[in-house]
């Protein structure tokens, strides 16, 4: 049962990004970059999987996301909660159980043997699928998930997520462009001002992070990543 009263979405942007300094999901580091996926490197990085082990915050941010998308989808507008392999998993079955509503999940590729499904679980022709998942980068790897839905005869027009990046240009207008509405409850900038306010980290760590997330290709360029 969803809690009538929560708090603005400016007011939940906040606290989440508290909620993930407390549980040190954040990290900076100007000196050692990260290595993302795209073998590019930054100095941040975020783990939002070390969610799963901290059950009242991950409580009150499931909270967060269903709320959240309740208001900006609406009350009655799936029938279907996916999520994706492997993160989103455990946080499409905690949405789905709040939501009251079948659950899903959508695997990255084929199995490659038995039914060489994608999908695992019961969905159907025109159901109105919920995709969630940990985090957002440049919305790429949504696409995917979205077409593996969408073979199935259901519709996926909307997904959800913890944490956005909010610093890579035409994310948004990738996800629009492919008929998908991004929701999520806390970005980069987020949790940057609330890392400030605590001074969870010295001030020129903060400041290069600052100069990362304001222009991350030519950080990266300057470096010759």
């Amino acid at each position: 049962m969803i809690p009538s009263g929560f708090p603005a979405k400016d007011d939940m942007a906040r606290l989440t990004a508290g909620m993930l300094l407390d549980i040190q999901a954040v990290h900076f580091n100007a000196a050692e970059p990260f290595t993302f996926a795209s073998g590019l490197k930054a100095p941040v990085y975020i783990d939002c999987r070390k969610l799963i082990s901290f059950p009242r915050i991950r409580s009150v941010l499931m909270d967060f996301l269903t709320v959240t998308v309740m208001r900006e989808a609406g009350l009655e507008a799936f029938d279907n909660i996916a999520g994706g392999e492997t993160a989103g998993i455990p946080f499409g079955a905690l949405v789905a159980e709040r939501m009251a509503l079948p659950m899903t999940y959508v695997r990255k590729k084929p199995k490659g043997y038995g039914r060489n499904a994608r999908i695992e679980g019961v969905m159907s022709e025109g159901q109105r699928v919920l995709l969630v998942e940990d985090l957002a980068t440049d919305g790429g790897s949504k696409l995917s998930f979205v077409d593996a839905i969408r073979e199935t005869g259901a519709t996926c027009g909307n997904t959800a997520v913890i944490f956005y990046y909010g610093i890579f240009p035409g994310t948004l207008e990738t996800l629009h462009g492919h008929g998908v509405k991004l929701h999520h409850l806390c970005t980069w900038w987020d949790v940057l001002a609330e890392a400030r306010t605590r001074e969870a980290f010295d001030v020129e760590t903060l400041r290069e992070v600052e100069s990362f997330l304001r222009a991350p290709r030519a950080w990266q360029a300057a470096r010759g990543d």
